[in-house]
């Protein structure tokens, strides 16, 4: 029987992804199928949901009444796939009581899981990718990156069209 390869871990080693900080996340659809929007015009500036991408939009702004700890402060639902900063807040010890604060995995996890039980069935990959947002000018830069990917969609890496890497 032939052995699956292992993948590589996509997480930084020994970091507690649900400390106080801002985080920029991408995930796809399995395949990279266009389910989530469409990008018509050469200069769209926002993309035209599908139904798909209507109910992912509706999950991700209940992502801060989900969680009392996590904002979503910006995000693009391209064709294919979701970007959005978020951050999170609140890491506190009040006497014996530990405020839980949830992962990233964690947010991610339920915010697929809760579009595959309205849908019936998955419609993500595996695995999301994640940057820890380190200082401002990173957050400006990715904010700006978000802003203009449905504008450079042409050039996108996650455009099957496109001939662009991904690092992702």
């Amino acid at each position: 029987m032939p052995q699956t390869p292992l993948r590589k871990p996509n997480r930084l080693a020994n970091y507690d992804y649900s400390q106080n900080g801002a985080y920029f996340i991408t995930f796809c659809t399995k395949g990279r199928q266009e389910l989530l929007s469409s990008i018509g015009e050469a200069n769209c500036v926002r993309p035209t949901l599908t139904s798909v991408g209507e109910l992912v939009e509706n999950e991700l702004v209940k992502l801060s009444t989900v969680y009392g700890s996590v904002t979503l402060e910006k995000y693009v639902i391209m064709p294919n796939h979701v970007h959005m900063i978020i951050l999170i807040y609140g890491a506190e010890q009040t006497g014996t009581t530990v405020k839980v604060i949830p992962t990233v995995s964690r947010i991610i996890k339920q915010f697929k899981g809760a579009i595959t039980k309205q849908l019936g069935q998955s419609i993500w990959q595996t695995s999301f990718h994640d940057h820890i947002i380190r200082n401002e000018s990173d957050y400006l830069r990715i904010w700006k990156y978000i802003e203009e990917n449905p504008i450079l969609w042409a050039e996108d890496c996650f455009n099957d069209s496109s001939h662009a890497n991904c690092d992702t």
